[in-house]
């Protein structure tokens, strides 16, 4: 089951949205809803505020103002009517619906022995919404598979929030499920062998966008996926019973993800994970990560960016050497 994004938010906000030119409409990314402050929109990675009439406006006092009844309608229909049911989510701070789309929560916070145990009165959405890219992975992928025998190489991809870890890894996954055939300009090189097994372990539902555990995205015929579940344990779990051939997962970090593709990486599992970070340099500063920067446990290094032109990106080896002649889009880093 997939949510057309629009009917997740009530009147007069879905209405307001309707309004904004169409070109704008494709590329909106994230609609932000302040309860008594300006409504706000990101499209193509430019935030604009929105006025009644659906106008694009740097200003936010010509900005439409939602408030209280506009908030609860939209948080009465996220829960589907039934706030008890999301206690885990609101404790994490944000929901995932069907169709992958993500919505953050500010509010505030009731504690328990100085952990977070609950978030109430929610003021603040942050609604991200999810959308499939058919064919962004193209021009990426041929390096990150060894041409010699079809193998995927162990993978890090890294870039800032919101400039389409996510997107990628969805398309990587459907090609490296389906079985493709690889090009690096105008040369057809040897493709993905079409057997391989993929898992995806999908913790905020973000990179299937599973509905009752059945994926709303293409991910392959050829994929498994582990939803709603922790990065660290679904990995094992996967390992234990699914078999892959190619583990995924959205944004390692912790130690305990660390240690968990350490495991998959011994067993002989090949490995795509993201990772927040501007630089290699960086993420080799975060004590969970830097063991298998400096072990070279990853065979490859994908920097991530958006441009006015689209996509673009960076690629480095394990030995983090630059890789040269990386194609279209794409320059070495080190």
């Amino acid at each position: 089951m997939k949510v057309k994004w629009r009917d997740l938010f009530p009147e007069p906000i879905r209405t307001i949205l309707g309004r904004m030119p169409p070109a704008q409409l494709d590329k909106l990314e994230e609609v932000r809803i302040r309860e008594g402050r300006p409504l706000e929109i990101n499209a193509g990675n430019t935030y604009h505020f929105l006025t009644a009439e659906g106008a694009m406006t740097g200003k936010p006092e010509e900005a439409y103002i939602p408030q209280k009844e506009v908030t609860h309608r939209l948080l009465d229909l996220i829960s589907n009517h039934s706030l008890y049911t999301l206690e885990e989510e609101l404790r994490k701070g944000f929901i995932t619906i069907p169709g992958g789309h993500r919505i953050g929560l500010a509010g505030r916070t009731v504690l328990s022995g100085g952990r977070v145990e609950y978030l109430r009165d929610i003021n603040g959405f942050n609604v991200r919404i999810a959308r499939e890219v058919e064919g962004i992975a193209d021009p990426v992928l041929p390096y990150l598979v060894d041409m010699n025998n079809g193998q995927v190489l162990h993978t890090l991809i890294l870039s800032p929030p919101q400039q389409g870890k996510t997107t990628l890894l969805r398309d990587l996954a459907r090609q490296i499920s389906s079985g493709t055939k690889l090009t690096s300009g105008n040369e057809l090189r040897q493709g993905i062998r079409p057997r391989l097994k993929v898992g995806i372990v999908d913790e905020r539902s973000e990179i299937a966008g599973s509905y009752k555990g059945v994926p709303g995205f293409d991910v392959g015929p050829r994929t498994d996926v582990m939803d709603g579940c922790p990065k660290a344990e679904g990995m094992m779990m996967m390992l234990r019973s699914m078999s892959p051939d190619v583990l995924i997962v959205d944004e390692i970090g912790r130690p305990e993800d660390a240690e968990a593709v350490m495991e998959a990486l011994h067993a002989g599992v090949s490995v795509i994970a993201t990772a927040h970070g501007r630089n290699l340099a960086e993420l080799s500063a975060r004590p969970a990560l830097r063991t298998l920067i400096t072990e070279q446990m990853f065979q490859r290094y994908v920097l991530l960016q958006r441009t006015s032109r689209g996509m673009s990106f960076k690629l480095a080896d394990g030995k983090m050497r630059g890789l040269q002649h990386a194609g279209a889009g794409g320059e070495a880093f080190g």
